[in-house]
């Protein structure tokens, strides 16, 4: 009789499951109509009567080399003339951007270090990567360097991004175990954790207002979510690529995201229309995104790629307007300078590249 009623509440169980899934599909499929009755006007019409962007001029004028590796990540100083990076060698250098001297190197117990960032007073720098931590480097003499380094926190697999969210006191990391972490810089102690992605987390980035209180984050599971750090819940989630998202960066007026991925594609994010506006892409372009980054004003959109090229795109018109060609193999950082002058570019070539 038992076995007759544990059958039966399964059953019934089962059917309970069923339909509560069906009305999660029905929803959803408001909630699209709904999104595509907003959808009255595509970008690039708008953009048409806009003037084309003339010739960009932009030229290589500076090459650092150091590395004895492939160089994996970089950042600009807040002083606008320093850049910092790592690389697979297991050395952090920084570079004077201006002279091309090094001005620090420090060695890693670890090689691939996948991440680097300077804090916001430009007197720390914090790094990590295959050693699954974040090591916080105080900017003074190369002996002090090491010595005074600090471990911040650690994650259950590599750390593939770090950037701090507006004061030297915490940083914010992104890992191959799926998570982004929020880290106080003093006591080491996860101020927060972040959890929703299914697949390895490539990056990260701040939104650009003063509080900074949402970021956005880029996966291997392919999609882009933006979280709320201080609840660490997901508020918005943006899919569209069949492949790794690889780089994501907020549009300098807060309400767009860019994203980069090995589908050989860049797509552009609207918050406020919760759906994809734009996607820089070409038949010819068959090699996968690294990193991408807006010029101060937004309109430009260079991207990093595995054909050693740095494509520019109006982010309006969905148009390229160049290629930069130097790199002998695949661009894995690019960023502009925080005054908008210059362009930065890492590659597996060993070299970063100063473009203006």
């Amino acid at each position: 009789m038992s076995e007759c009623a544990a059958s039966a509440s399964n059953v019934n169980a089962n059917e309970k499951m069923a339909s509560l899934l069906k009305e999660a599909e029905n929803l959803k499929a408001k909630l699209e109509e709904e999104r595509q009755k907003l959808n009255d006007v595509n970008l690039s019409n708008i953009a048409e009567r806009l003037e084309q962007i003339a010739f960009v001029n932009i030229k290589p004028r500076k090459v650092l080399k150091g590395h004895q590796a492939k160089v994996l990540c970089t950042d600009w100083s807040p002083d606008k003339r320093h850049i910092i990076s790592s690389s697979q060698d297991g050395r952090l250098i920084i570079w004077d951007a201006f002279t091309t001297n090094k001005e620090h190197a420090v060695t890693m117990p670890t090689t691939w270090i996948m991440a680097c960032a300077y804090a916001p007073s430009g007197n720390y720098v914090a790094c990590g990567g295959l050693d699954n931590k974040v090591t916080v480097y105080p900017i003074t003499s190369d002996e002090e360097m090491a010595a005074k380094k600090r471990t911040v926190g650690t994650h259950t697999s590599y750390m593939s991004c770090c950037i701090y969210p507006n004061s030297d006191q915490q940083i914010l990391t992104g890992s191959g175990d799926s998570t982004c972490a929020l880290w106080d810089v003093e006591s080491g102690q996860l101020l927060q954790s972040f959890h929703g992605h299914s697949g390895d987390v490539m990056a990260i980035d701040l939104a650009p207002n003063e509080t900074g209180n949402t970021f956005v984050s880029g996966s291997c599971d392919r999609m882009a979510f933006i979280w709320d750090m201080r609840s660490g819940h997901v508020v918005q989630s943006f899919e569209g690529h069949q492949s790794d998202v690889n780089s994501v960066k907020f549009h300098p007026c807060g309400d767009a995201i860019a994203t980069g991925s090995d589908d050989s594609s860049c797509r552009l994010y609207d918050m406020r229309a919760d759906r994809e506006v734009a996607v820089f892409a070409k038949e010819s372009i068959i090699f996968g995104v690294n990193s991408v980054d807006f010029s101060v004003s937004g309109r430009l959109l260079f991207a990093g790629y595995n054909d050693y090229t740095v494509n520019l795109w109006d982010t309006l018109k969905s148009e390229r307007v160049c290629l930069l060609y130097g790199h002998e193999n695949k661009v894995s950082c690019v960023q502009v300078s925080p005054d908008g002058t210059a362009l930065s570019t890492g590659s597996w070539d060993y070299t970063i590249r100063v473009w203006a």
